[in-house]
């Protein structure tokens, strides 16, 4: 569903409150290894890139990067991060009372209609991610970091009818699965169709299940 890179349109900062100077410096340190990170790894591949490389392109040291990342990965994935809360957050604002799968669907469409049409270069990364093994299981923690969140988000919504949170988990975990499928579909193939046509139409059969 997602890869790694900056939302179009979106700064480092843009779903985050007011910050203070301080805070806004480490913001934009954390933005740029992300950057850097996914810049080197389009430019020279994932698997070639270091930790000191990174931080030598952002202009940091190797223990600032420690203080921000814990590895390569990590960075990457950073874009992903800010995406789970953009979307968690548009889950938490549907209108008490939506039901979860149709919450999640409403989420999303305003989640892709903000991000806007993607673009090449963000094409390209995405199939440099699923070409890469390492990255591939960097991407399905952060995927399960997302899943455990969104699963939170709509368990209240569940009420007495989920005391343990089974269904909300499979609920979150198979709203993910159709998003990344439908993204795999649209890369692959690449039909004259937006990208959300196919996520909606597949979210609208899955989510027959949860009627």
């Amino acid at each position: 569903m997602f890869v790694a890179g900056t939302l179009p349109g979106m700064s480092a900062s843009t779903s985050e409150p007011e910050l203070g100077l301080r805070e806004r410096k480490k913001a934009a340190t954390r933005q740029a290894l992300h950057e850097a990170s996914v810049r080197l790894a389009y430019e020279h591949g994932p698997e070639k890139i270091t930790v000191e490389a990174i931080a030598d392109d952002a202009g940091v040291s190797r223990r600032t990067f420690s203080n921000y990342f814990a590895n390569k990965e990590e960075a990457l994935f950073y874009g992903d991060l800010q995406r789970m809360r953009l979307l968690a957050g548009m889950i938490r604002a549907q209108p008490e009372g939506t039901p979860p799968w149709p919450a999640l669907t409403a989420a999303a469409e305003g989640f892709y209609r903000e991000l806007g049409d993607f673009d090449p270069e963000w094409i390209a990364r995405s199939r440099m991610v699923r070409r890469h093994p390492s990255l591939a299981a960097a991407q399905v923690q952060t995927f399960a970091a997302l899943e455990r969140e969104i699963a939170a988000e709509i368990a209240p919504r569940m009420g007495a009818d989920d005391p343990l949170g089974v269904r909300a988990q499979l609920i979150a975990a198979t709203f993910l699965s159709v998003l990344r499928v439908s993204l795999n579909v649209w890369l692959e193939r690449r039909p004259e169709v937006n990208f959300w046509d196919i996520a909606r139409d597949s979210l609208a059969y899955t989510g027959r299940g949860f009627v």
